[in-house]
């Protein structure tokens, strides 16, 4: 059927809410568990009544929409968030060189997104998801040229014979994330000879969690960043412009003229200094419109007068069963600093704590930050693969006297391992611990990454 208006498709799609996929299929593919996609090909075929295609050009082409089904879920928490990455086109890495944005394989295909979200319930049968609100995105001008911004970055990088350097923290919300069965989906790139992951242009999860936040749960999410700003300058360069000002300062003098109660070591202080600095005076640091769709996590950093972190930088528990059974390929770690990116947010103290008992700390600026491919393909992944490898072997508990205390040590990847990253304890005491796949228990403990990496990167 041709749909003739995008009211008329609209009010079509609007029907398909609170409907389940068993009631709406008639093909039977509801019933094929091994049949990839097919929940989007049932609402094209049995709803929409069209046949299933692989067309370059969008699903409803004389109205330039694209169709997409994707799925959402609720949290412990009971917050809703996107189950994945709204996944879009293949990315032909010879042609989209010769484009512009505008004439891009991306924009011909996604200028307006239909989608429909369905909710995802572990354990219960496919045909019993149900469609929860059918949308039509037309990107907010704010959005348009951040992804505008993200396609330079994507099709730049393979212009530099580098496709196979991609990684989908590289971009803010568009990303070229990897599209195929295994590492073995490779094709050529038009500056190298060095073979790349096939990769599809995306919507990130976390934009996508951001979509699902205000058109579904009808939240107030706070922009410091206006579309003559985004026009002019990236979303760093921005971010960078609301800061700058203030390094060199002392804490105490910032939080003066900004009104600011000071307690450095609360997560609301951080929470009131970076809202207060970008103009947005008691927004709370999840409520930023810009980090909730990019995925950008804000870390504050204090470095000692010799320009290091005192500290190492903590990060999730290690799920020890996960770590074992798990491919690298699959791995929390991997999808973790490939998707992430990082703000941020450094203090220095100037001074010794002789020369200055008060610990004055001064304000040094921020950076945006993403762990880069090679790290992440080389000494990350060999790092995976050791604490596996240990994991599966049994990791050695040796309980030692250490000054009238028996300390439990382990022969996992300690400090200085590879310059990079390690795993130590993180628990209220000794007596927080976690099992291990062979029964026996060890203290829980992180991931972390080193302070010397830390400071290279802030430096």
């Amino acid at each position: 059927m041709l749909y003739k208006t995008e009211e008329e498709l609209l009010f079509k799609a609007k029907q398909a809410e609170g409907k389940t996929f068993g009631e709406i299929d008639k093909s039977g593919r509801i019933k094929n568990k091994k049949a990839k996609g097919q929940l989007g090909q049932i609402i094209e075929e049995s709803f929409f009544n069209y046949q299933i295609n692989s067309k370059s050009e969008a699903d409803f082409a004389n109205l330039e929409i694209e169709l997409k089904v994707t799925p959402i879920k609720k949290n412990k928490n009971g917050t809703l968030s996107a189950k994945e990455r709204l996944v879009l086109n293949i990315i032909n890495y010879q042609k989209e060189v010769l484009t512009t944005f505008e004439t891009s394989s991306f924009w011909k295909k996604n200028k307006k997104p239909l989608i429909l979200f369905y909710e995802w319930i572990p354990k219960s049968h496919r045909a019993d998801y149900k469609l929860i609100k059918a949308h039509l995105l037309q990107y907010p001008e704010e959005d348009l040229e951040i992804i505008k911004q993200d396609w330079k970055i994507i099709v730049g990088k393979i212009k530099e014979g580098r496709a196979h350097e991609l990684s989908e923290a590289d971009t803010n919300y568009l990303a070229a994330c990897t599209k195929g069965a295994n590492k073995n989906s490779l094709r050529t790139q038009p500056y190298s000879d060095i073979e790349a992951m096939q990769r599809a242009y995306s919507l990130k999860q976390s934009y996508m969690t951001a979509l699902v936040r205000k058109e579904i749960k009808q939240e107030d999410l706070v922009r410091f960043a206006n579309p003559e700003e985004l026009r002019k300058k990236s979303l760093f360069e921005l971010l960078s412009q609301r800061f700058d000002p203030y390094i060199g300062n002392t804490l105490e003098d910032i939080a003066k003229e900004k009104g600011l109660q000071i307690n450095s070591k609360s997560k609301n202080f951080l929470q009131s200094f970076v809202s207060e600095l970008l103009g947005i005076r008691g927004t709370k640091l999840n409520q930023i419109e810009e980090f909730a769709k990019a995925n950008i996590e804000i870390k504050t950093i204090r470095l000692e007068p010799d320009g290091l972190p005192k500290e190492h930088m903590s990060f999730r528990n290690i799920d020890f069963y996960d770590w074992a059974t798990q491919d690298w390929e699959d791995s929390w770690l991997k999808s973790y600093f490939e998707e992430t990116k990082f703000l941020f947010v450094v203090f220095h103290y100037k001074e010794t704590k002789a020369e200055n008992p008060n610990r004055q700390l001064y304000f040094n600026g921020v950076t945006l930050w993403n762990m880069p491919f090679q790290d992440i393909h080389e000494s990350l992944q060999e790092f995976w693969k050791t604490v596996q490898s240990k994991i599966k072997d049994g990791i050695e508990l040796n309980p030692v006297n250490q000054k009238n205390r028996i300390i439990v040590k382990n022969n996992l990847p300690k400090p200085g391992y590879n310059g990079i990253c390690h795993i130590r304890p993180k628990a209220r005491d000794g007596k927080d611990k976690v099992k291990l796949p062979d029964g026996r228990y060890i203290t829980k403990q992180a991931f972390w990454l080193d302070r010397f990496y830390i400071g290279k990167i802030v430096k």
